[in-house]
């Protein structure tokens, strides 16, 4: 049975699963009946980032285009397009014990693609969460719904796993940016 986190509610995610060293975070929702025409393209993104938040470079800036950080630790499944069926629709694997020491945080990321040029946003989604899987048991162990907060943002800050000494947490934030993909970029210390 996996723990349901709150918004803010932060959980050890190693010490209290010993030997935890590969696992799936997958990302999923729904969007609402939409009436423009235009395909609703979601897509996660994550940044390895410093203890401060920034990236040091770009290859620690996954996403459908660049599906993994520079050691293959971090690795992106690929870009789903429409969202459609049921479970994760991207998902991204990780390995705990290969995430290079200068990444202190792994931050997941939703945005909407053309959220602008669809005149899209996370209003129009809804069902939205994140869960953490062991791979070598299959066993879903931590679930974040992100429930319905947001209105006109059209990029979200899901969560990030986050080094505590030895140990790596699972922090679940649920922050909504209104500039999306490029608001995120910006203030994770890249170019856009």
């Amino acid at each position: 049975m996996p723990i349901n986190l709150s918004k803010g509610q932060k959980i050890d995610l190693t010490k209290t699963n010993p030997g935890l060293s590969k696992i799936t975070v997958g990302l999923g929702w729904d969007t609402n009946k939409y009436d423009g025409g235009g395909e609703f393209d979601l897509d996660v993104s994550v940044f390895c980032t410093n203890g401060a938040g920034k990236v040091a470079s770009d290859k620690d800036f996954i996403f459908f285009n660049n599906p993994q950080n520079e050691n293959g630790s971090v690795i992106h499944s690929g870009d789903n397009r429409t969202g459609a069926g049921d479970g994760d629709d991207e998902q991204i694997k990780v390995d705990l014990q290969s995430v290079p020491a200068t990444t202190e945080k792994i931050a997941f990321t939703i945005t909407i693609y053309e959220a602008d040029t669809r005149n899209q946003n996370f209003g129009q989604v809804s069902n939205a969460y994140v869960r953490i899987v062991n791979d070598a048991t299959n066993e879903e162990l931590i679930r974040f719904d992100l429930g319905e907060d947001f209105s006109i943002e059209t990029g979200v800050v899901v969560g990030e796993l986050y080094r505590h000494g030895a140990e790596w947490k699972f922090s679940a934030i649920g922050s909504g940016y209104r500039d999306g993909l490029a608001g995120l970029v910006r203030d994770y210390g890249l170019q856009a």
